[in-house]
């Protein structure tokens, strides 16, 4: 099942994407977002049992926004996979790196990416983003996935001179307004039959530097949503953004940067793609 939520910014309706024929499904009659309070089993059950032929239809032009609504925390995670680790020379850490992205930085899958005043460094990382249905505390690797409600496409955008070559944390480097694209979709659990073996992949002018896998993940989803419950109660509608592979600008040689009027394009697969037009601000 594939929920989103389209509309005006801010004023989102919860939706449910029709794969028998591509129709975007107005669920606004059946819940009232997609988010916390609709992640949990029974909502996502009962919404598994609608005919979504039954259900009014969209726009199809209808501007999609972020696929969950009053995301509580964004918890990222650093240096994930082996690959990008080498090329960004840090070594695969031994336990997960953890950062927070602010969630005003949160958007639509495509909408604009503005870059922040004073950027000469924004990047891009495709990643797969966790979904979490009902609160995790202290949880087991076993138990882990109960408590995922689904996955999504996330742009972990970032501004390297403010990550790296400021003092202080990462978090200032990854929280520009519209630096968090997520969607289109969250497709449920139930509906990825692997997590841990998906094709992903982003282009910039239509150049693909992004093509790799979360088989290269160094922690995988379960081992992510254990070890972050230690720590924090991962709580319904939070999100956990989960590294990225290789490719992205920092890594090239020489390094290449967003500027104005460029055109992202992301995906992952079954998940869905983004497009997204940058600007200077």
């Amino acid at each position: 099942m594939k929920l989103m939520r389209v509309g005006t910014p801010g004023a989102e309706t919860p939706a449910l994407y029709d794969d028998d024929d591509g129709t975007i499904r107005d669920l606004s009659g059946v819940v009232s977002d997609i988010d916390g309070a609709a992640l949990a089993p029974d909502t996502l059950a009962r919404l598994a049992a609608l005919d979504p032929a039954s259900l009014p239809s969209m726009p199809a032009d209808i501007r999609v926004g972020p696929c969950v609504g009053g995301v509580g925390k964004v918890i990222c995670i650093g240096l994930n996979y082996a690959d990008h680790a080498e090329e960004s020379g840090m070594t695969v850490p031994p336990e997960p790196v953890i950062f927070m992205k602010a969630t005003s930085s949160i958007c639509g899958p495509n909408d604009t990416v503005e870059l922040p005043a004073g950027s000469e460094k924004s990047d891009w990382e495709v990643e797969l983003g966790v979904v979490i249905g009902t609160r995790a505390k202290s949880v087991t690797v076993e138990d882990a996935m109960d408590h995922v409600a689904g996955f999504c496409v996330i742009n972990d955008l970032s501004e390297r001179a403010f990550q790296l070559e400021h003092q202080g944390q990462w978090v200032k480097g990854k929280s520009a307004d519209t630096f968090g694209p997520m969607g289109p979709w969250m497709v449920t659990r139930d509906a990825v039959a692997d997590p841990s073996d998906l094709s992903m992949w982003l282009e910039v002018n239509g150049h693909r530097y992004q093509d790799g896998s979360t088989r290269t993940m160094v922690y995988d989803v379960p081992f992510l949503v254990s070890y972050l419950s230690r720590f924090m109660s991962l709580q319904p509608g939070d999100v956990i953004s989960t590294g990225t592979p290789p490719g992205v600008g920092m890594g090239q040689r020489p390094p290449r940067y967003l500027r104005d009027g460029d055109v992202i394009r992301l995906g992952i697969a079954g998940l869905g793609e983004q497009r997204q037009a940058v600007v200077a601000t």
